[in-house]
């Protein structure tokens, strides 16, 4: 039996409380049939530990990371001590997460521009693992960014997995009463940073007609489309091309963008994509994917602008589309 985690599957949950979860020890010497039963409990529950993974880091390259290291620890676990597997092994994931997320801020600090997440393709699986779509959104992801690790751990297990204030309390090692602030204090956070978003629908028209605007570099129909306090991040991870700092407001982002068309739209790809739940465009010249943009809406208009560029996330995103349908070209 390999190392290598077993491959993505369906997630599955637990109606157990992680408190049936017995201290396991790491002495059992494993054999094949043992690692096999392994394997299958794992794979069983892989996708679900990537989406708590993923929503708590916005990196899927360090959801992956953590993901490997539950399953070596899973394979080097008594596994006959553990009464509820999959509670197990979210415990294991979240605190893990917890630990990356804790030294991912310290590293953050020095990344060289905006940091924005690493989309993610959802056209397959557009929970990402989760039984519900809460909170994987690229603004919410990046709204989250600012909670503390176990804050956006208590809020991540109870809006997209649904587990009761019980098991997330059992998980975090706290209180029930302090769960349900951890929780409290995050929803309250991201009402505070985000207006309601509009529907599928209306975010596509506003997608399309801000390509529109952006590509000519129309400045009226820009300031018509932007919110008034609209923010623009470009993350290029001091690799491409990009702005190092946020651009706010409604006039100074339209001009930027005016500004911006000449040199970046002519000769450039683009194409209808799916990120974190919401449609975007993928940007490629000459065969190589240069950015991926997306936008967060409200009633108000664009109220985020979001152009990945790091190439590092890039690349990941067009790996995880692979296996996708096509997209169409964008008129």
């Amino acid at each position: 039996m390999s190392s290598e985690p077993p491959e993505r599957a369906g997630a599955t949950g637990s109606d157990q409380p992680v408190g049936a979860v017995e201290e396991a020890t790491h002495s059992e010497p494993p054999g094949k049939s043992t690692l096999d039963e392994a394997a299958t409990v794992f794979v069983g529950v892989r996708r679900q530990l990537f989406g708590i993974a993923y929503r708590m880091l916005g990196s899927a390259a360090e959801a992956e990371d953590v993901v490997q290291e539950a399953w070596l620890r899973w394979q080097s676990t008594d596994r006959t001590v553990v009464l509820d597997p999959p509670a197990y092994l979210a415990t294991v994931t979240t605190r893990l997460a917890i630990n990356v997320a804790q030294s991912a801020r310290v590293r953050r600090e020095t990344y060289v521009g905006p940091w924005l997440p690493e989309p993610v393709d959802t056209s397959a699986d557009p929970q990402v693992g989760a039984e519900r779509g809460e909170a994987v959104e690229l603004a919410v992801l990046l709204v989250l960014e600012k909670l503390t690790p176990t804050e956006r751990a208590a809020y991540v297990l109870r809006e997209a997995f649904d587990y009761p204030y019980e098991q997330i309390a059992a998980i975090l090692e706290t209180g029930q009463a302090n769960a349900r602030q951890l929780v409290s204090r995050a929803r309250r956070h991201l009402a505070a940073e985000r207006r309601e978003p509009v529907g599928a629908g209306e975010h596509r028209r506003l997608l399309e007609a801000f390509l529109a605007a952006a590509r000519t570099g129309d400045l009226a129909a820009l300031e018509e489309l932007l919110a008034e306090d609209v923010v623009s991040y470009s993350d290029g991870g001091g690799v491409r091309g990009a702005s190092r700092i946020p651009v706010l407001g409604n006039s100074r982002v339209a001009k930027y963008l005016a500004a911006f068309a000449p040199r970046f739209w002519p000769g450039a790809e683009v194409e209808w994509a799916e990120a974190n739940g919401r449609p975007a465009v993928l940007v490629s010249h000459e065969g190589r994917a240069v950015a991926l943009l997306a936008v967060d809406a409200s009633v108000r208009g664009i109220e985020r602008i979001m152009w990945v560029m790091n190439p590092a996330k890039l690349d990941g995103y067009v790996r995880s589309r692979s296996g996708s349908r096509e997209a169409p070209q964008v008129p």
